[in-house]
């Protein structure tokens, strides 16, 4: 299902490395999935996956080039996140700037989020 708002943004280095994961990959997947998953010390976990085949209650997000599956139970926690990818001295990965989240945990793996706020949402919108 495609929403009429884009649930969250790609940066361009995110859309870049999915492109890579797709290209790489030789079962030829459709793209990613963000789904949150309960976990790790602050109480929450953003879980990525490849997606092979689409779920019809997906929330889709295409944009530069890459289709990224949201999960339908993530979309409140991940609306207005921008996701990205960086690549550091210790570590590289995804990562998400979520105006929902509430804290994180010290060693960055987990966070704690709140519901999105819709009417917030609907008026920058």
């Amino acid at each position: 299902m495609t929403s009429a708002f884009q649930v969250l943004s790609i940066t361009d280095e995110a859309a870049q490395h999915i492109r890579t994961l797709l290209d790489n990959n030789d079962e030829h997947p459709l793209g990613v999935r963000v789904a949150i998953k309960t976990g790790g010390c602050a109480g929450m976990e953003y879980e990525l996956g490849l997606v092979s085949e689409a779920n019809a209650t997906d929330d889709v997000v295409e944009d530069k080039g890459v289709k990224v599956f949201v999960d339908p139970a993530a979309t409140l926690y991940l609306l207005g996140t921008e996701m990205g990818f960086e690549t550091t001295k210790f570590r590289s990965g995804f990562i998400f700037k979520n105006p929902n989240e509430v804290s994180a945990c010290g060693c960055g793996e987990s966070v704690e989020l709140q519901p999105a706020d819709l009417s917030k949402f609907a008026q920058k919108n």
